[in-house]
């Protein structure tokens, strides 16, 4: 497996949440940064405003005028992110939903990344979307840390995933 290649992706089920792990060739500093940083979030996900910090609140913009409002229940670096979704128009079934990021060092400068959202699960009617949509945009976020350019909502890369699945 050459180091842009992403190793075998898990997908569990614990309490039938959505969950994937990755391993990414960035320091745990770098992955850390691209899940708490609104330019480092919207460059592997959609365009976002607010603070990353823990307390804080980040508003991600998607297609409808209202944003999918999310705060930061933790930001430890380099080890945990924790979001809890308070408010989401166009997708309620996240509202209170909670989104985990755990990052894992696994030597020199690759990292294990363990995503949980809590509460996406098969009962919500958004859950084959939702996967789809995590799917695509963790291996966005893996490719923003190793090479620095990753496939937010919008890229050429998104529209296409998006017209397969319409």
């Amino acid at each position: 497996m050459t180091n842009t290649e992403q190793s075998p992706a898990t997908h569990a089920k614990v309490n039938g949440d959505y969950q994937k792990t990755i391993r990414v060739q960035a320091h745990p500093d770098t992955l850390f940064d691209a899940l708490t940083t609104p330019s480092s979030l919207a460059a592997w996900w959609t365009d976002v405003t607010g603070s990353g910090d823990t307390g804080g609140e980040l508003q991600f913009s998607f297609d409808p005028p209202e944003p999918c409002v999310i705060h930061v229940d933790q930001a430890t670096r380099p080890f945990a992110v924790q979001w809890t979704v308070t408010s989401c128009d166009f997708l309620p079934d996240w509202v209170d939903t909670c989104p985990t990021f755990t990052i894992t060092p696994i030597g020199g400068d690759a990292s294990e990344l363990q995503f949980r959202h809590q509460g996406l699960t098969h009962e919500l009617e958004c859950i084959e979307q939702c996967t789809r949509g995590w799917d695509h945009f963790l291996e966005s976020l893996r490719q923003y840390v190793e090479v620095g350019r990753g496939m937010p909502r919008g890229s050429s890369a998104d529209n296409a995933r998006r017209l397969e699945s319409a």
